[in-house]
């Protein structure tokens, strides 16, 4: 059950940020139980093995904009002083070398499982994307064909109707 729960707060704690899935310092010092500036000291400490791709500081910009998505602008009610740093699944990956505790490699296990379960949903996600806009694509053409059909209908028909007006009528009539 504690897995199931533990679960559950890694994949609420995954964001979307530089179109790349990552975790913010603060959360996944929660989650090691660890003080956040002890983690990011670990970090600073071997920062070498820590390239952009792995790991990257939010802008100011950025940071605004997650917090608007928790519809606060104080700095210490998030507990935040600095831009904190997102980690990449690769990131998070390398803090297991330089965290190394019972906890922390236990907790990183469970990390990557959900990065790898977020990123086989993010793949589904993609592929019924890419069927929906094939259905759209065809329920376009076929509208097309329906109102090309129904015009030629339409022509066809008025030419049936002039054909009858000019038609001269045989056999007796009465004025």
């Amino acid at each position: 059950m504690t897995n199931i729960i533990l679960q559950e707060k890694i994949e609420n704690k995954i964001l979307l940020i530089r179109n790349k899935k990552v975790m913010i310092d603060r959360d996944l010092a929660d989650l090691y139980c660890v003080p956040t500036k002890r983690l990011n000291e670990q970090v600073k400490r071997n920062i070498k093995r820590f390239p952009e791709d792995f790991m990257f500081q939010l802008s100011e910009k950025e940071l605004n904009n997650w917090k608007s998505q928790f519809a606060t602008s104080n700095k210490e009610i998030m507990g935040m002083r600095k831009k904190p740093y997102a980690f990449t699944e690769q990131g998070v990956a390398m803090l297991s070398s330089v965290l190394n505790s019972e906890k922390a490699i236990e907790v990183n296990i469970a990390i990557m499982r959900v990065f790898v379960m977020v990123n086989r949903a993010f793949s589904s996600y993609k592929e019924l994307v890419k069927k929906i806009n094939q259905i759209k694509d065809e329920q376009i053409k076929q509208k097309k064909s329906v109102k090309e059909i129904v015009s030629t209908i339409n022509f066809l028909l008025e030419i049936d109707r002039e054909n009858k007006k000019n038609k001269k009528l045989i056999g007796f009539q009465i004025n």
